[in-house]
Formats: structure tokens, C-alpha cells, sequence
């Protein structure tokens, strides 16, 4: 009796087999193989959506800014009062930052690495600055830091005045910018495998050796990027400023309330100058934040 061999099924699956036809249906969505519309439709409706909420706003301002002398431009955005309350805005907001930058990477690190009752309520409240209106924050921050507040009655003894100061700008701020660096840093910590602190204590080095020399240059970019959003949050923000701040000019005004002050008073081209060089600012700021964030991501491959 002749046998036939058989074939096992990993060598019939090398032998070439013939392809199976395929449908117009198949063709058709290996052509197309996305549910969204092609390549011309989807950018003419992204053009246009960008158009019609950022670029004509924007370019809005900056043609009316050019209807400007240039000895009027810069009379309006290099006035001393003008002037002043750029070192305040930027200056509270760089102070802000970097407090947010040191307590932000505790806070993310809380979060990741150890476990406690009422963990997932206070990751909940980081985020609470991005869901509270900011004038609630606000009115908030002044009742709490005023001189008879529940904080502010024990400060103001010791001569510490928050509310109505730049001090009290600078706690807005960092309110508002927390979430921005707790959340760009909290995924880079969760992914550092524990293996790293467990090598280089075999290695001799202490806690403090560990995390400077070998966690905290993990997630650097991170900090950085989260640095840089909630330094322009906070050079943005109006709403939770100017129920603490006081208001006072040359002492406790910001930028954005100026621009509002010349609104009401019908000086619009002063307050569009003053608007395009926050907003050249804002453009340097999320340059700054594009080339961390590429950065990071070349840092981490």
C-alpha cells in the first residue's frame, strides 16, 4: 500500500498558497482605511475651524496694533505703569512656577509610590484648579489669606501680609499651576521601574544619592515641560488674580487687568499693544514648551 506523506502544519504554512480575491468592500477600505474623511476634506475643515477660533482673532489684533506709530506703540506698552505690572505678572509667575516645580514633583511622587487612605480623593484634588471657576478660587484665596482669614489672622502677627500683595499674586498662581506639573510628571514616575533605586543601593549610594543622580535626571524633561506650562498659565491668568492681588498700580496690577482697564476706557489701541506683546510672549512660551517636549521624548528614547 503507497503512503502519502502528510505535511505538518508549520511546513504547509511556508508554502505559498494563492491569495484569496479580494472585494471591492476590501479594496476599497485598504484604500481608505480610516473612518475619516481623506487628506483634503479633513485639513480644509481643520484650516477652517483654526481660522475661525485663532487666526482672525489673533491677526484682529495684530492689524489693529499696526494702525500704531511706532513712537505710539511704545509709549503705550513701555509705560511705567505698564512696565510695572510686566515684573509683577511674569516675575509672580516665574516665582510660582518654580514652587510648583519643587512641590509638584512631592506631590507626583506621593501620588505613585506610596499607598494611603483617601489616595484617589486627593489625586482627585489636584485637579481641582482645572474645574473651579477661577474667580471662585479667587474670592476664595482672599477670604482665607485676608487679615481676620482662617490662614491670614495667624500670619498677619508675624507681619507676613498675603492678601492685596504680590505675595498673595503668587499664591494664585501656584494654585492654578499645580495640576500643570503634577500631571506631566506623575506618568514619567510611574513608569520608572523600582529595580533602579534597588540597584543603586546595592551599589552603596544613599536615598539622597538615588534620587539625585539617578531618578530626578529621569524625569528632568518632564519637570521642565510642567515648569513651562504652569509658568504660562500663570502669566495668563485674571480671574483668580484680582481678588487677592490688591490692584494697586506699580505695586500689585497685572498685565491682563491693564489691558481690561484700557479696554473701559476706550483706549483700544493701547490695549491691543499691550495684548500683542503678551501675545509675542505667549508664542515664545509655547516655542519653548514644543522644543521640551520634543526634547524629553528624544531624551527618553
Amino acid at each position: 500500500m503507497e503512503l502519502t506523506p502528510t505535511l505538518s502544519y508549520p511546513v504547509r504554512q511556508l508554502l505559498p498558497f494563492p491569495e484569496k480575491p479580494k472585494t471591492q468592500a476590501m479594496k476599497l477600505f485598504a484604500k481608505h482605511n480610516n473612518v475619516f474623511p481623506g487628506f483634503g476634506p479633513t485639513m480644509g475643515y481643520t484650516l477652517l475651524y483654526l481660522s475661525l477660533v485663532v487666526l482672525i482673532p489673533l491677526s484682529a489684533l495684530v492689524f489693529k496694533t499696526a494702525g500704531l506709530s511706532w513712537a505710539e506703540f511704545l509709549g503705550a506698552v513701555a509705560a511705567p505703569r505698564v512696565l510695572a505690572s510686566y515684573r509683577v505678572t511674569f516675575g509672580a509667575a516665574l516665582a510660582a512656577a518654580g514652587i510648583n516645580a519643587v512641590f509638584g514633583v512631592l506631590v507626583a511622587w506621593v501620588l505613585v509610590r506610596y499607598p494611603f487612605p483617601g489616595k484617589r480623593l486627593v489625586d482627585a484634588l489636584v485637579d481641582l484648579p482645572f474645574a473651579l471657576p477661577t474667580a471662585v478660587a479667587g474670592i476664595t484665596l482672599a477670604t482665607v489669606y485676608s487679615a481676620n482669614g482662617w490662614v491670614g489672622r495667624y500670619l498677619e502677627p508675624h507681619g507676613i501680609k498675603v492678601a492685596f500683595t504680590p505675595l498673595g499674586i503668587i499664591i494664585a498662581m501656584t494654585f492654578i499651576g499645580l495640576p500643570f506639573v503634577v500631571r506631566t510628571v506623575q506618568p514619567v514616575i510611574e513608569e520608572l521601574d523600582a529595580e533602579i533605586e534597588e540597584a543603586a543601593a546595592c551599589l552603596g549610594a544613599n536615598r539622597w544619592q538615588t534620587f539625585r543622580r539617578v531618578l530626578f535626571p529621569l524625569f528632568t524633561p518632564s519637570v521642565l515641560t510642567g515648569f513651562a506650562l504652569a509658568f504660562a498659565r500663570g502669566v495668563g491668568e485674571y480671574g483668580s488674580i484680582i481678588f487677592i492681588a490688591g490692584n494697586m498700580p506699580m505695586v500689585s496690577e497685572i498685565t491682563p487687568l491693564i489691558i481690561i482697564t484700557k479696554l473701559e476706557q476706550y483706549d483700544y489701541q493701547g490695549a491691543t499693544a499691550v495684548a500683542t506683546v503678551m501675545l509675542v510672549a505667549s508664542f515664545a512660551m509655547l516655542l519653548a514648551i514644543n522644543l521640551l517636549q520634543k526634547w524629553s521624548r528624544r531624551y527618553a528614547d
